[in-house]
């Protein structure tokens, strides 16, 4: 019997929303710690695609019902947008 056949559709979803997350944080370092710029070139690229792919999984998951999520404040995003304008100006 194949072992997907347990799963149920959210399961394999959320699989593999887990594994493009690992595969993000693994490119992320990869990129870092590259010295050929060809090779940092690729790795970027690899990096953008899984964050898109990442993405398109947990909106298929949000859109089912199965990642519930909610927006946040506006005074919220307001205020993470200056913290991170100041630490990139600190920098």
């Amino acid at each position: 019997m194949n072992a997907q056949a347990n799963l149920s559709e959210k399961d394999l979803l959320n699989d593999l929303l887990n594994q493009e997350k690992m595969m993000i944080s693994s490119y992320a370092t990869f990129v870092t710690e590259a010295s050929c710029p060809n090779l940092r070139q690729v790795l970027t690229t690899q990096l953008n695609e899984t964050a898109t792919n990442q993405y398109q999984i947990f909106d298929q998951m949000r859109q089912r019902g199965y990642y519930a999520t909610k927006d946040a404040p506006t005074a919220d995003v307001t205020q993470a947008k200056e913290k991170m304008s100041q630490m990139k100006n600190n920098l």
